[in-house]
């Protein structure tokens, strides 16, 4: 079988998923089918997103389509499936199908189970939107997918809204995640403003980016961006307030796959997309990912709540993940492909030995 066989997979398993939230809130009346809907959907919605990644990941041939085209304007969101989007959508699945699996039961236990329709339709909206993040292949894909799992992510946080804890936790991921997001707009807009596009092929091209002063910006927008995502020192505050609000299988996905968006970002935008990096840039992110895990692993052993050790101990894991990359950069500076090579391989490995942890 190759990717031209299961080229239509990624689309089929999105329309797919909106199907199974469409009769997920159809069944308001019926927990039990709401539940038994929303997340067996999304684990077999999942399941076509893996078989799609393995094919990309065995024959090295992208995938790409259209998920939306508008004809009498020509505006179209796309998608792109290359092997480092194949990678991470791999990762995602191999958590999402568990995660879902256990949501059945997890969920039927009361106080969630008032909340079943809410549960299958906010998940089923978060991990699609994950989807998108890892294999849009325009700005305007990336940004629309990126703000849609922000903020069903938020919704999920809040599910136990009469807490003040968790409304708490809510409203600082949001205000967290929009800072993100400033940061992702300003730099796609300047790429955009000196490339003349959107799309992420021709948006990177190192052609457009021969001004050493903005390299340097764009990778400080980008970094910061994608670095609230992933949680990383000092812009992890909203990470333990967020991850012991959520419900135990909302914690485990946002840990292993969501968070990692944030590093799917910096190594498709500042590792590769820039150009190649300047010799501050690895130093910058090997010192952060060095502070990460020091940090990460200090206040994970001061902790007495499980769900905050564990997401102290994703901040130290994100801290490992950018040690490699970072190794991985300076290779790529001093033009040391063996050195580039086993870095940026530790690092993507360790994606996905973090997400089968959890």
């Amino acid at each position: 079988m190759t990717p031209l066989d299961v080229g239509h997979l990624f689309a089929t398993a999105l329309v797919f998923r909106l199907g199974v939230i469409a009769v997920t809130m159809a069944l308001w009346r019926h927990e039990r089918s709401a539940r038994l809907v929303g997340f067996t959907g999304s684990a077999l919605a999942s399941m076509m997103t893996a078989v799609l990644a393995i094919a990309v990941l065995r024959t090295g041939t992208s995938v790409e389509g259209v998920l939306f085209l508008h004809p009498a304007t020509g505006f179209s969101l796309g998608y792109v499936v290359d092997g480092l989007s194949a990678w991470f959508l791999l990762i995602l699945s191999v958590l999402a199908v568990p995660v879902a699996v256990y949501s059945l039961g997890y969920v039927a236990h009361a106080p969630l189970n008032r909340r079943s329709v809410f549960l299958g339709v906010g998940f089923n909206l978060m991990v699609g939107a994950v989807e998108v993040t890892f294999a849009a292949g325009d700005v305007l894909t990336f940004l629309g997918a990126w703000e849609m799992m922000t903020l069903s992510t938020a919704a999920l946080v809040a599910t136990e809204h009469t807490a003040p804890a968790s409304r708490r936790a809510a409203y600082l991921y949001l205000a967290m995640s929009h800072l993100a997001t400033g940061g992702l707009i300003a730099g796609f807009m300047v790429l955009a403003s000196v490339s003349g596009t959107l799309s992420f092929s021709a948006l990177f091209s190192s052609e457009f980016l021969t001004s050493e002063p903005l390299r340097h910006g764009l990778f400080a927008l980008f970094f910061i961006g994608f670095g609230v995502k992933a949680g990383i020192v000092p812009l992890h505050v909203w990470l333990p307030e967020a991850h012991p609000a959520a419900p135990t299988s909302i914690s485990a996905f946002m840990s292993g796959v969501l968070i990692k968006t944030g590093i799917y970002g910096i190594v498709r935008v500042c590792a590769f997309g820039l150009g190649v990096p300047f010799l501050s840039w690895g130093v910058i992110v090997v010192l952060v990912g060095g502070l990460s895990a020091l940090l990460g692993v200090l206040y994970a052993l001061m902790q007495h709540d499980l769900k905050r050790l564990l997401a102290y101990h994703s901040i130290e894991n994100i801290g490992i993940i950018l040690l490699g990359l970072g190794a991985g950069m300076i290779g790529l500076t001093y033009g040391r492909s063996d050195v580039a090579a086993l870095g940026v391989a530790a690092s993507l490995y360790h994606v996905l030995n973090h997400a089968v942890f959890k």
